[in-house]
């Protein structure tokens, strides 16, 4: 079975880069300069940022349905990000190196099966859960912070 993994759109956070410190903060968003590899995860382009890069650490209700399990997060958008990662049968590198928790939810919006694994368990643990006729998306965390990665749905 085919999936598509899908980052976020990036005209979502374009606008908030022209924001200044103190606009951000009333939205609960700061700006961020990355200052190590591998440490600052795109949301749109899910690639980690540079060292250098600028970015935004700010909330995302990734999970906006309305079901008990409706929720938001942190997340990090980069200044860079133009274009939303958008692949069929591809888990983006940044992913393969982190420790993933995998939840699958169903048409209501209620999760109905989840699981912790690393990243190069990803793509077995995506064609079992959306092989099951319950499950119509997944979304991918990073599972020791908690906070949302991308969603991935059927191809």
């Amino acid at each position: 079975m085919s999936y598509r993994v899908l980052g976020l759109s990036p005209d979502l956070f374009t606008p908030l880069f022209a924001l200044t410190d103190e606009e951000l903060a009333a939205r609960g968003a700061v700006r961020r300069i990355a200052d190590e590899p591998n440490a600052f995860p795109c949301r749109v382009t899910l690639e980690d940022a540079a060292p250098g890069e600028v970015v935004l650490l700010l909330p995302y209700r990734h999970h906006a349905g309305p079901s008990p399990y409706r929720s938001s997060g942190p997340i990090y958008v980069r200044r860079a990000a133009t274009r939303p990662f958008d692949a069929l049968n591809e888990i983006p590198a940044m992913q393969l190196r982190r420790l993933s928790s995998v939840r699958a939810y169903d048409a209501a919006g209620f999760m109905v099966v989840a699981d912790v694994v690393a990243g190069a368990e990803l793509e077995r643990l995506f064609h079992e859960f959306l092989g099951r006729d319950d499950v119509e998306w997944l979304h991918v965390h990073n599972a020791r912070p908690g906070c949302f990665a991308f969603r991935v749905e059927r191809a």
